[in-house]
């Protein structure tokens, strides 16, 4: 590309950002409660699809498994905002074990430890998970979210068992859920579009080719999986935040099956895509409640449903797997090369 073209490229992405900016301050000011959490909503969404799709997409591997990293990185900042006293409050049958109980931080410190200890369970996950492949992997990974949400039950003296945690303070604003959202995007993309995303591209490929080209599968595998861990940590602490309380049962497969369902309609591999699938997903879901409602017609009436509207999503997401298999955008990108109607570097 040519420095022109470059410039011309980085300063619409500086345009683009401060129109996002403004956008938000004016749902910020002027929006409603209902809207806001939309908006928050969407970006933690945002967060969790890019950094699911690193390593179902960009890397190829079969991890069923997020909801794990979700669950550590929500009750890991959720127990560091809470003040000694909410604690004491909140933990009823067993106390809070020490020193958690007498810790406070700061929640910009609470997001941070949230990312860093979810990385810290996907490295040492990753062992024994990359020496399998295909749907081995994905049991594993899926036993591990399971896993997780037992002990998160089990655990009174840290997690306060099937109780929960309650009256989270709402730290999560637009700011903090949107600012995320893009950090995320841009360290995955540069991350895609770097020499290790080629490696890993290379990995999803052909695993035998990569390795015999000089590429460690196991080194490239384990970065994906990491930062994947870090931001769906982060994202964890920003949604127990958002919603001000947690249990075991919030973070089921459930939740993993609906960013299945935000990659693929994306697109498989693209981070864009990611993007694309995450808000469509959460606008659909606000706008089909409608389908859970009781409904008239003339002499027929239908009860409203509860659940059908992942009955409808299960069915979108067959009918995008048979007729458009590849998603919306497919592997493809974003550009404004693209968007000119040039093409750009390959």
């Amino acid at each position: 590309m040519k420095p022109t073209g470059r410039r011309t490229n980085l300063l619409l992405n500086l345009a683009s950002l401060l129109l996002l900016a403004g956008t938000l301050f004016l749902f910020h000011r002027y929006g409603s409660d209902y809207q806001v959490r939309i908006l928050n909503n969407m970006a933690i969404f945002i967060i969790l699809a890019v950094s699911y799709n690193l390593v179902n997409g960009v890397c190829g591997m079969l991890h069923l498994g997020p909801n794990a990293f979700i669950t550590i990185g929500a009750y890991t900042s959720a127990l560091l905002t809470m003040s000694p006293a909410e604690k004491e409050l909140s933990f009823i049958l067993e106390p809070l074990v020490w020193p958690l109980s007498a810790i406070q931080a700061p929640f910009s410190v609470s997001l941070l430890a949230a990312g860093l200890r979810a990385m810290g369970f996907a490295f040492l996950l990753s062992f024994p998970v990359f020496r399998v492949r295909g749907d081995y992997l994905a049991i594993v990974t899926l036993g591990f979210g399971e896993v997780v949400r037992v002990l998160c039950n089990a655990m009174q003296s840290v997690t306060n068992g099937p109780l929960g945690l309650k009256g989270l303070v709402p730290h999560t604003h637009l700011g903090w859920s949107w600012g995320v959202a893009v950090v995320t995007v841009i360290f995955v993309t540069r991350l895609t579009n770097s020499s290790y995303g080629r490696a890993m591209k290379a990995i999803r490929e052909d695993e035998i080719a990569a390795r015999a080209m000089g590429v460690d599968p196991f080194k490239h595998l384990l970065l994906a999986f990491m930062v994947s861990a870090f931001f769906s940590g982060v994202a964890g602490g920003l949604l127990a935040h958002l919603i001000t309380t947690i249990s075991p049962n919030l973070f089921t497969f459930l939740l993993t099956f609906n960013l299945l369902i935000m990659i693929v309609v994306g697109g498989l591999g693209s981070t864009t895509g990611a993007v694309l699938g995450a808000a469509l997903f959460t606008w659909a879901g606000e706008a089909m409640r409608v389908v859970e409602r009781p409904m008239n017609f003339g002499s027929w009436s239908i009860p409203g449903i509860p659940g059908m509207r992942m009955v409808i999503f299960s069915l979108l997401l067959m009918g995008v797997i048979l007729f458009r298999r590849h998603g919306i955008m497919g592997r493809r990108e974003f550009s404004w090369d693209w968007l000119r109607g040039r093409r750009g570097p390959s």
